[in-house]
């Protein structure tokens, strides 16, 4: 892998996310070509395009669920997935890649709940099995973010007991049991019947007005405008603009911008 060393000045802004030309290819097509952006910390930013621009690929290299093919990420000034040594980056021991990874809490757009584990042991796992918490403290920590999600009554409830927004909402706690600096929204709405669409979205906006980092990419206009610090439009593997939501929704620079949105508009 050929890869950009990281140079003095390299983070001027000091983010919390830093993706430096990131290119990754499946069977010679490039799916993400030389992405670079920042997130600030506590910042929310919403990856919008249409399917098959990168953008869930490009979630998953920062999780590193995916390796990119060239360029680096940092999460918090820390390599993903590579470690510097003098001016090459040396790929990560599984252990290594694992805490790293679990800085970064990622939900996908299915729940992947464990059938045959609750609620509470859903969430406990990672935990236990990663950090090495007691059982006694993970158990009082999954009490604690079911609540925080609006299912202190489900703590004991199978994933085949709860509904899809239920299970969703289970696996946005889960994620944060393993405290990240980062959360990771791969369309965690689009799975979901519209009338369970909202109780998800309000618990992104509670973490939102928390002040936690995330990164989200979604299909839902009106709540990518209402919470993003910022918004970037990707197509084709590329971005090809950015900036605030007032901006990107109501001043679009790029006619592919104004096409997509336009599109969008017209589906709702």
């Amino acid at each position: 892998m050929s890869l950009t060393p990281i140079g003095d000045g390299a983070l001027a802004d000091d983010p919390m996310v830093y993706v430096h030309n990131v290119t990754k290819t499946y069977h010679s097509t490039p799916v993400i070509k030389d992405v670079s952006f920042q997130v600030a910390k506590g910042e929310v930013v919403s990856l919008i395009g249409p399917s098959g621009a990168g953008k869930s690929t490009l979630l998953r290299c920062i999780n590193h669920l995916e390796v990119p093919d060239s360029g680096y990420i940092l999460v918090d000034d820390a390599l993903v997935g590579y470690r510097q040594s003098g001016d090459d980056f040396v790929e990560a021991t599984d252990a290594d890649a694992a805490r790293a990874r679990s800085t970064v809490g990622m939900v996908f757009q299915r729940f992947n709940l464990f059938q045959h584990l609750t609620a509470t042991e859903n969430i406990i796992l990672a935990p236990r099995e990663v950090l090495g918490m007691k059982k006694s403290d993970a158990v009082k920590q999954a009490h604690e973010l079911l609540a925080r999600v609006g299912l202190s009554h489900r703590v004991d409830n199978y994933p085949s007991q709860l509904s899809g927004g239920e299970q969703q909402r289970v696996a946005i706690a889960r994620a944060l049991a393993m405290n990240p600096k980062v959360m990771l929204f791969d369309e965690a709405t689009s799975a979901l019947d519209p009338e369970l669409v909202g109780d998800v979205l309000a618990v992104i906006e509670g973490l939102a007005n928390d002040g936690m980092t995330m990164i989200m990419v979604t299909h839902e206009m009106a709540f990518a405008r209402e919470v993003s610090s910022r918004v970037l439009f990707l197509a084709d593997g590329g971005i090809v603009e950015q900036g605030s939501a007032a901006q990107i929704f109501d001043a679009p620079e790029h006619e592919r911008t104004r096409t997509f949105l336009s599109r969008v508009k017209r589906a709702a």
